[in-house]
């Protein structure tokens, strides 16, 4: 039943309903790149980053929306920036820490290519926002890694890239790696950052007896310079402290801890819209 056939049976109250309808109901698909996760479109797979011709409007296009594919990249004369883990080539000047880009870079979801590293919140926030979307949400990204399996092993081959091999795998290429709702790799691989900020974590107590991936969020640092951002998932050097409930907002990782400004091999992003 429509909303418009809901107003003509319930007149006046279902004029009400029909203006608070739901984002859930107008949202009807998402495209390709990405997944319905309530009523949000998630990325299957980690960002990847890319460098494309200005000329090249038409693949543009795609990518704003969610339509590439790494076909359409390759052919395109597109050129990957910051790899995981080798991240080289790097971030170039003109798309710098601070996220004040120049010229542009995108952020794309395709299978097949190594996840974006040594990318600052910054960065990774303009890049999603350059293709017509964002960062998810701490309970977004939560919603979304659901069923994912906690790791205990890493096969080198289908589960998890949690470690052993000390590097990132190619997106989608751990098989079994994949929430309910067809997401894939939202534990280990690359650790993920979320939008949300916080103060800079001081402990990590971890969860207790209800999991053992890592949690970093407890304490507010007094001389921390800046505040810290959530890190999702852990990485290809977690191990078993990597999972769905992974989250560290602390100083564990360099010498800046999870600011925002902070840029590591083993840390990525997803984006959503």
């Amino acid at each position: 039943m429509s909303y418009r056939h809901t107003c003509r049976m319930f007149g006046i109250a279902a004029v009400c309903l029909a203006g608070a309808m739901p984002a859930s109901a107008r949202v009807l698909r998402c495209p390709p790149e990405s997944v319905k996760v309530g009523d949000v479109c998630i990325d299957r797979y980690e960002a990847s980053v890319w460098q494309i011709p200005p000329s090249n409007t038409g693949l543009i296009l795609r990518v704003q929306v969610g339509r590439a594919t790494l076909a359409d990249l390759t052919s395109g004369g597109a050129t990957q920036v910051s790899p995981s883990s080798s991240c080289s080539p790097a971030f170039p000047a003109s798309f710098d820490a601070t996220g004040n880009w120049m010229s542009p870079l995108y952020a794309v979801s395709v299978a097949g290519v190594l996840p974006a590293g040594c990318v600052t919140w910054f960065q990774a926030e303009q890049a999603c926002a350059l293709s017509g979307k964002r960062l998810l949400t701490n309970q977004e990204w939560q919603r979304a890694a659901a069923g994912t399996p906690d790791p205990g092993t890493d096969d080198g081959g289908t589960d998890c890239n949690v470690g052993g091999l000390n590097r990132s795998v190619n997106t989608g290429s751990r098989a079994k790696c994949a929430s309910n709702w067809g997401v894939f790799d939202m534990v280990g691989n690359v650790e993920e950052w979320v939008a949300d900020w916080v103060p800079r974590s001081t402990e990590c107590p971890g969860w207790g007896t209800f999991s053992d991936d890592v949690m970093c969020l407890s304490g507010a640092s007094t001389t921390a310079t800046g505040p810290g951002a959530l890190v999702r998932g852990g990485s290809f050097t977690s191990f078993t402290e990597a999972g769905v409930f992974a989250l560290d907002a602390g100083p564990v990782h360099g010498t800046l801890g999870n600011s925002p400004a902070e840029a590591r091999r083993s840390l990525g992003f997803r984006c959503a819209r």
